[in-house]
């Protein structure tokens, strides 16, 4: 009697997945997050990117007259009022300090030329470059933001129609002439406001005010005025679209946006203005001198 044959299962089909070792896991490459310090860098690329964009289209036709002329009323009508109801505390101050100033130095005769020349060349722009990103600014970044996370950017690419063209170029352009119409406006305004408190609070002549107003102020210090307050709008409307057409996260992100292009237009405004004012006190000699 034979013993009986063992009876062999068949082998599943298919072979079990290799097992990687912990050497070849070593060995994969891993995928390292950029610097945060090229951030910024990458962001201010992005800027000048687009300061140059539209710098181009704004030559490109056709050129969109209506939206142009919208956005400038926009801008005029957030911006007149508080103009000229800021400039008037700003002309005062500069005014009772410089007359103070002089008085103490025996110098009183001088309160007209060195108020008026700081009204319209520092402060004037500043203040035009503070409303203009403040309010104008951050009401296009809103309106540009929004229209992204509604892809209503994309659907116009893929139109055929350019967003810097039809919807950026209209609101830095409009910026750009309101903020030197508003110049103008600030420093009529705070001119008369320091004036009015230099004559009446401080005994001032009028005769004296103005003799040294016409004895220090010169034309070219409206003209660096007039061309801060033109580069300050394009500034205000450069990054309020930039950071309008980058938003991040949905609607959270568009109020974010619009914070942060307030707080870039007036880092990058005081240091445009510093860089401005040297070289215009070393190319242009003072009156007299």
């Amino acid at each position: 009697m034979t013993a009986p044959m063992p009876v062999r299962l068949p082998e599943p089909p298919g072979k079990p997945l290799p097992v990687l070792s912990r050497a070849s896991e070593s060995k994969a490459p891993v995928q390292r997050r950029p610097s945060r310090l090229l951030a910024p860098l990458r962001e201010t690329g992005k800027l000048f990117a687009l300061g140059i964009a539209v710098g181009r289209a704004i030559f490109r036709r056709p050129f969109q007259l209506r939206e142009f002329i919208e956005q400038f009323w926009f801008v005029a009508s957030v911006t007149i009022l508080p103009a000229a109801l800021v400039s008037i505390p700003f002309g005062a101050v500069i005014a009772l300090q410089v007359g103070s100033l002089t008085q103490q130095l025996g110098a009183q005769s001088f309160t007209g030329g060195a108020s008026v020349l700081a009204v319209i060349q520092q402060a004037s722009p500043i203040i035009v470059a503070l409303l203009i990103s403040g309010a104008a600014g951050s009401a296009i970044c809103a309106d540009l933001g929004s229209r992204k996370i509604r892809e209503e950017l994309d659907a116009m690419e893929v139109m055929g129609v350019s967003p810097i063209q039809r919807l950026v170029v209209p609101r830095v352009l409009a910026t750009m002439l309101v903020a030197v119409l508003l110049n103008g406006l600030i420093s009529v305004v705070g001119t008369l406001g320091g004036y009015f408190f230099n004559v009446i609070m401080q005994d001032g002549t009028p005769g004296a005010y103005l003799a040294s107003f016409s004895a220090l102020a010169q034309l070219p210090d409206l003209y660096v005025s007039e061309f801060k307050a033109l580069i300050f709008g394009f500034i205000a409307g450069i990054v309020a679209a930039h950071r309008g057409l980058n938003p991040r996260g949905g609607p959270k992100g568009v109020g974010d946006a619009v914070n942060q292009s307030v707080v870039i237009t007036f880092m990058l405004l005081f240091f445009v203005n510093m860089v401005l004012t040297a070289i215009y006190l070393q190319i242009v000699p003072a009156k007299g001198g």
